[in-house]
């Protein structure tokens, strides 16, 4: 087997005869590695062509048996569409120490006490260490046929999938797998994208679920390739401080569900608990009567969440003004900032301006643009905002406020916490007051002045 020696790109996968700083594929840094390659073999060609299936009419093909397992973590079905779908691989990233073996490990626990056969590998710890580490675990009081073993051999780990046949296998992680066939150590490029095409390639065969488990880079991405994350089906992330209590589950890619879901869950000394209601959680410890601080009523997939907004104006100390968000995408915080200054004529050039969304989650609804400028708008004036308020509008150049959609369950929640009043589009006003008699104060607003006007004068 005739081997030779390339440089492979850490980040997308891109190879070359010599090391270049720069790759010309991704634009990354730095990030080509040496790395010993070799052609594949004739054994490693002929496994490919004993896995294949042959053609099928699609009119044929029979889908009245298929289900979802259900893990029997409903938030986490909730991100997966529903549940587990039978031959599906799913990759799960996160920053070390977030809980992504836990998660794993209590999927394992409850499928298999619901009578499913469940293989988990775990390539990191011995299997004393893991039973160690499950011991703390509630779900694994009745854990049923749960088998596991502790290999990194792509080779033997097929064997065992295969001897075992089991409903489910959680690899834990892909970077530590290796075929021994290549050279490279494992984690490199080529280990990376061949053990998970060939597990891909096991799960849809054997129809079998599976769960990868992948580490990250410093920037939060997924280590590796970036082609790991189009050969598998779903691509769950976790989000949030590791030193904090609650982690954000969501899904950036699923192709048998949305991309829109998130789960909540509470990281306890018995692994991770679901939390049923993350609007109390997100403004659990919300200040009363301070300026720079609104609440929003947000949209993740088809669940609202109502989410503190929090802001903060102070003189600049150099020339440059400095725009910091956290959890807020950085770009539209300076196109609301240029709107309070051309269309409201707050002066903040010459203001430092920090934003927060509480809790650690992520905010991309458009409709969250009101409230932003609602708390810089307080922090500058250092007026608080009307108390009881829950305030959400999508926030045109023009300072127009735009309408938002899913005005009922947004309204339904900010009305069952107990707030008294809610600013909202005009053009959403009429719909929402069709609804029927609520206990909810509305008033619309056509304009960021007009709901200045209204919430802090």
């Amino acid at each position: 087997m005739k081997t030779k020696t390339i440089y492979a790109c850490q980040n997308c996968g891109a190879q070359s005869a010599k090391w270049s700083g720069r790759c010309a594929d991704c634009g990354s840094w730095n990030s080509f590695v040496e790395e010993n390659y070799s052609e594949p073999t004739a054994k490693t060609r002929s496994r490919a062509i004993t896995n294949s299936q042959p053609p099928v009419l699609l009119k044929d093909v029979s889908v009245e048996n298929f289900s979802r397992a259900k893990t029997g973590i409903s938030e986490l079905d909730r991100v997966l569409g529903g549940g587990i779908v039978p031959g599906s691989v799913v990759l799960i990233g996160g920053d070390p120490g977030i809980g992504k073996s836990t998660i794993c490990l209590q999927i394992c626990a409850g499928l298999s006490a619901a009578g499913k056969k469940v293989l988990y590998i775990s390539g990191e710890e011995s299997v004393s260490q893991t039973k160690l580490r499950a011991e703390r675990l509630a779900p694994f009081k009745n854990a049923g046929e749960l088998f596991i073993v502790n290999q990194t051999d792509i080779g033997i780990i097929e064997e065992s999938i295969k001897k075992l046949s089991p409903d489910m296998v959680v690899v834990d992680s892909i970077q530590v797998v290796f075929n021994p066939e290549f050279d490279s150590s494992p984690g490199s490029v080529s280990q990376v994208r061949d053990c998970a095409g060939y597990l891909t390639r096991i799960a849809k065969t054997e129809d079998i679920a599976m769960f990868i488990i992948g580490h990250v880079t410093k920037q939060g991405t997924l280590a590796g390739p970036r082609v790991l994350e189009h050969i598998v089906d779903t691509v769950l992330y976790f989000e949030g401080d590791r030193y904090s209590a609650y982690r954000v589950l969501r899904a950036q890619k699923n192709r048998f569900g949305s991309t829109n879901e998130i789960g909540v869950f509470e990281m306890t000394s018995s692994g991770l608990k679901e939390v049923d209601n993350p609007s109390c959680i997100f403004l659990s410890e919300r200040a009363k009567n301070v300026s720079g601080s609104a609440v929003s009523s947000v949209l993740e997939g088809t669940r609202p969440l109502l989410v503190e907004i929090q802001a903060l104006t102070s003189r600049a100390n150099f020339g440059y003004a400095a725009r910091r968000a956290q959890g807020f995408d950085h770009n539209r915080l300076n196109l609301l900032i240029a709107v309070l200054e051309k269309r409201i004529g707050l002066h903040l050039e010459t203001e430092d301006v920090f934003l927060n969304v509480a809790g650690g989650v992520k905010v991309a609804d458009p409709a969250c643009d009101l409230a932003v400028v609602a708390a810089i708008a307080s922090s500058f004036k250092d007026k608080p905002i009307l108390e009881e308020t829950v305030v959400f509008g999508e926030v045109g150049l023009t300072s127009e406020v735009r309408s938002a959609n899913q005005i009922e369950l947004r309204i339904n929640e900010a009305e069952k916490l107990g707030f008294k009043r809610c600013i909202l589009p005009r053009n959403n006003l009429k719909n929402a007051s069709a609804a029927g008699r609520r206990k909810i104060e509305l008033i619309g607003a056509a304009s960021v002045k007009e709901a200045l006007d209204i919430l802090v004068g």
